[in-house]
């Protein structure tokens, strides 16, 4: 509208300049001026009523303080030159609450400390994926205005973790019910966010940490139950050991039987032919012993 004004003020001068100074009638000045400020003035309500909302943001309307009850979609919009416009982005935005001052959203340690049922405290490491729901962009504007981030998300996201840890032991955050307490405290979170026109998309817990003596006794715990699954593994492996060895002892009695039983003086006969026969074929040098008069034949073959 700075524009509009302006070219309206020039326009207006241009009118009165012959009169102010009767010298320049016979010049071409007070037309120059003229139509100067009425392109000034034209090119100033264009630009007032044109507004571009880029992508990803809604325009929000206010008209002499007023905050108007639509919005404005993003691209070119044709609007009142006297509406002033501000943009809200309704993308999907993020806050991290972290101990590491890199990570979070604030610097420095922003991690949640929380109590839990058993009288420790806990800190959480947590993430929301939030966004401003479109129609909702007027209402936010006017009753919480365009810092809804520090106002609502952050103090909201906070309260609803630690009143809903106390519920919970210290362990049981860190382990079995870690699931359970980031669904309840979702769903705590997104019935607030949208009463004040905020829709919760994830809530992330990304750590626990626990005290350092809660910690020592879990890891000392873990080390015990793995001992005693490796002392599991081998008893069972010695076990499997013993039956082989049962299995086999069992296999050589029960040949030693059959042997023992079809074993015959001709059988001893032939086997012992057999030994003889394959000694004598063989071309190393050799002594064989026939008999019971341990009469020896000395045989030599290269």
């Amino acid at each position: 509208m700075i524009p509009f004004i302006i070219g309206i003020l020039i326009f207006v001068f241009s009118k009165n300049l012959s009169q102010l100074f009767p010298f320049v009638r016979t010049l071409p000045i007070p037309q120059i001026i003229r139509y100067t400020g009425l392109g000034i003035a034209l090119i100033g309500i264009s630009n007032a009523c044109i507004k571009q909302i880029e992508a990803g943001q809604v325009g929000v309307q206010t008209l002499f303080g007023k905050v108007q009850p639509g919005i404005l979609e993003s691209g070119l919009n044709v609007i009142n030159p006297f509406l002033e416009v501000s943009s809200m982005d309704i993308k999907t935005q993020n806050y991290t609450m972290s101990a590491i001052s890199s990570e979070g959203a604030k610097s420095g340690d922003d991690a949640i400390r929380a109590l839990s049922a058993d009288g420790l405290e806990v800190i959480l490491d947590l993430t929301i994926l939030y966004r401003v729901i479109p129609a909702e962009a007027p209402r936010i504007y006017r009753e919480i205005g365009l810092d809804y981030r520090d106002i609502v998300v952050r103090p909201i996201t906070r309260t609803k973790i630690r009143d809903n840890a106390v519920y919970y032991d210290a362990v049981d955050l860190y382990s079995k019910k870690r699931d359970e307490f980031q669904a309840k405290i979702f769903e705590g979170i997104q019935k607030d966010f949208k009463e004040r026109g905020l829709i919760l998309e994830q809530l992330l817990v990304r750590n626990i940490t626990l005290p350092t003596s809660v910690k020592a006794a879990i890891e000392s715990k873990i080390n015990a139950e793995q001992d005693a699954q490796k002392m599991q593994f081998v008893l069972q492996k010695e076990k499997q050991e013993a039956d082989r060895k049962r299995v086999e002892a069992q296999g050589i009695a029960d040949y030693q039987k059959i042997i023992n039983s079809e074993l015959t003086d001709k059988l001893l006969q032939y086997e012992t032919i057999k030994a003889q026969k394959e000694i004598a074929l063989s071309q190393n040098a050799k002594i064989i012993i026939m008999g019971k008069s341990n009469s020896q034949v000395l045989i030599n073959e290269k």
